[in-house]
């Protein structure tokens, strides 16, 4: 059984968190199904379920900002998917790099 199949998908959508290959920092967090993961997998690129519109979605397809996979990881729990991206442009809809740009402490 390799790692992919391992993966706990039945409570349906399982967090993916997108990080930088080169230095790290958290780019976002969204969410996959898997048949998200499967396209990802095979495009190279990232590829979502959007909660809000109940569709797939290809970071980057419609602002030019995509995501190319480099390296994927699972946790210790097997329901976490963490992705290491070269990251083109902003990863967050805002336009900054990271999604997690608003410091709170």
């Amino acid at each position: 059984m390799s790692l992919l199949d391992k993966i706990d998908f039945t409570k349906g959508l399982i967090p993916a968190i997108i990080q930088d290959y080169k230095n790290n920092e958290v780019l976002m967090l969204a969410f996959m199904d898997k048949k998200a993961l499967s396209k990802t997998l095979e495009s190279k690129t990232t590829w979502f379920w959007s909660r809000s519109r109940k569709e797939y979605w290809n970071k980057g397809a419609t602002s030019g900002n995509f995501q190319y996979v480099k390296e994927v990881y699972i946790d210790c729990d097997e329901d976490t998917i963490l992705i290491k991206v070269e990251q083109i442009g902003s990863a967050c809809h805002t336009k900054n790099r990271s999604c997690f740009y608003r410091r709170i402490l």
